[in-house]
């Protein structure tokens, strides 16, 4: 096993030129846009709604996760190269980076080892500006609303003290969070709250990854709620004329971009929200854009099944009319052993009671999973410090369980240690006898929605509310848009919305502090515990241990 950096090993594959690995899908050289040598956009023309239903789409989720990582998108990509070398035409489409985590707790999102995606340091940077554009986009809306605010010249007479807008940063930054804007006199504008999200986390994040096209892009858009007028009447984006200006912004970024995987597979990135504060999966037109062009597309969705997968299914895929073929679950070692109560400082060493005792995560995953009735496998995703011992245990446990199960070896070596991998998918696909099932009803009300997510994927007795979430759901029910799905904002690390509680608790209420409408998103956005939409950094952030040298090698980026 190698032990060097993700970004050395990246160093040590020359790249193949972006038109070749266009060529792979059936795409001439003049239909890509190249940003560079090794990245492109591709037009939204490549998109083949008739072969979209005839290809076959693999979801890869995992377990609740834990403080050292799944590796669900190493995974993704070494199943990606599996595929390729057990002969099938495949394409992963995953999310871009955001610069947040990146800086933050978890350095590069690229994958590790020898299933990343290339060019590494750009993807983790700055990429093809994806994110910097709907920054701006979203910020542009927050400068009109205070503007219209300062000038109050025609159009709706917009209460400051409704207005929920926020303007967002790819950045951790906690001092962001709340704020007061608008001081300095007259000159300076209206002075009320304000605040800023993390650009994962913007509607504008989740508008352009639900969006069928760019006519429905700019109708989300448009459909933003700001907040009311003085005598109550809701206020969208569309009233204050700012559909034009971020619909320019967003030209280039509704685009997919095409990138490689180091085995030179084809690999689309595109859109990045969280999913324990949004939807958590890459853009509808990404997904579509891959199942055109090859017969299987490798896609992942953030965090645990319980956000991640769930979203994946009654979010996306209700919106867009796509179903998983098969569901793939990655779990670790270490990761059962940490839910199982074993010190962090402690997961290296062997540890089957913990193992053992840490199983029902897993088990609680994989009962969700059979609710969408799509055929699932088991990915263990192999670690130097897992023993032969407990590998075994863990494969006869999913064997018991009638469950395929198979090594993902993907870090060390590739797709060739992720072939297996590839045929219990393919088998697990096959087998996918229709359409995945939805967990609730859009026109069920609200609290029925929230409680059936809370009661059937989260284990919870009940849902408690707090006074603002009661006041929001009452106000979204006036606006005539309680059929909306729920996007729930939870922790990811428990099944509950206390981090703390590990493994798979039992007797618990969740409590919903906040509802936020989401109108141009399409969704209803629950916000459980303490969940925040602008994280902070940790005591010792990746950033500093990142550095340039005089000839451009950078370090700490793994």
């Amino acid at each position: 096993m190698t032990h060097l950096s993700d970004y050395e090993i990246a160093q040590q594959v020359e790249p193949q030129p972006i038109t070749q690995i266009a060529a792979k899908l059936g795409i001439d050289a003049e239909s890509i846009e190249c940003y560079g040598k090794y990245k492109a956009k591709l037009p939204l023309d490549l998109i083949d709604l008739k072969k979209v239903k005839n290809a076959k789409l693999v979801l890869v989720t995992a377990l609740s996760p834990t403080p050292p990582g799944e590796g669900k998108t190493t995974v993704s990509i070494g199943l990606t190269d599996g595929l390729a070398r057990v002969g099938k035409k495949v394409c992963a489409v995953l999310r871009e980076p955001s610069l947040g985590p990146v800086f933050g707790m978890k350095g590069g999102a690229t994958g590790g080892g020898h299933a990343q995606v290339i060019p590494m340091e750009d993807i983790n940077l700055h990429f093809t500006g994806d994110f910097s554009a709907l920054e701006k986009a979203n910020n542009l809306l927050a400068a009109l609303v205070d503007n219209h605010l300062h000038w109050r010249q025609g159009g709706p007479d917009l209460d400051p003290r409704t207005v929920v807008w926020k303007r967002c940063m790819d950045m951790n930054d906690r001092s962001l969070r709340q704020m007061v804007v608008g001081l300095g006199g007259k000159t300076g504008g209206v002075p009320r709250e304000a605040g800023f999200n993390i650009t994962a986390a913007s509607e504008v994040m989740a508008i352009l990854c639900l969006a069928n096209d760019p006519q429905d892009l700019k109708e989300r858009l448009g459909a933003i709620y700001i907040g009311d007028t003085y005598d109550k009447k809701p206020v969208y984006a569309r009233d204050l004329g700012a559909v034009g200006g971020m619909a320019v912004l967003l030209k280039d970024a509704i685009k997919p971009n095409l990138v490689q995987t180091l085995e030179g597979n084809p690999a689309i990135l595109h859109g990045g929200p969280f999913a324990n504060i949004a939807q958590g999966t890459n853009s509808v037109l990404a997904t579509r854009m891959g199942l055109s062009l090859a017969d299987y597309v490798v896609t992942e969705a953030g965090f645990g099944a319980d956000l991640g997968a769930e979203k994946f299914i009654d979010i996306k895929c209700r919106n867009a009319g796509l179903s998983p073929s098969a569901i793939v679950i990655v779990a670790t070692i270490r990761a059962l052993k940490y839910h199982g109560g074993m010190a962090l400082s402690e997961l290296t060493n062997p540890g089957l009671t913990y193992l053992e005792q840490g199983l029902p995560n897993l088990e609680k995953h994989l009962e969700n999973c059979a609710l969408y009735g799509v055929p699932t496998v088991v990915a263990i995703n192999v670690f130097p410090t897992d023993s032969a011992e407990e590998i075994a245990f863990l494969t006869r446990w999913a064997q018991t369980q009638g469950q395929r199960i198979a090594l993902c070896e993907g870090w060390a070596h590739g797709g060739s240690g992720c072939e297996d991998l590839a045929r219990h998918v393919v088998d697990a696909a096959d087998a996918c006898a229709g359409p995945c099932q939805f967990l609730y009803e859009l026109d069920q009300p609200i609290g029925k929605k929230i409680e059936a997510l809370a009661k059937q994927v989260y284990g919870a007795d009940g849902v408690q509310y707090q006074a603002p979430a009661v006041a929001m759901m009452k106000r979204i029910e006036e606006l005539g848009l309680a059929h909306l799905p729920i996007c729930i904002a939870k922790t990811q690390y428990s099944f509950s919305d206390d981090p703390s509680k590990l493994g798979r608790p039992r007797d618990f209420q969740i409590t919903v502090r906040d509802i936020e409408l989401a109108a141009g998103a399409g969704f209803i956005v629950v916000i459980t515990g303490t969940m925040l939409r602008m994280p902070g950094l940790p005591k010792k952030p990746a950033a500093l241990a990142m550095d340039i040298d005089p000839e451009g090698k950078i370090t700490g980026l793994f």
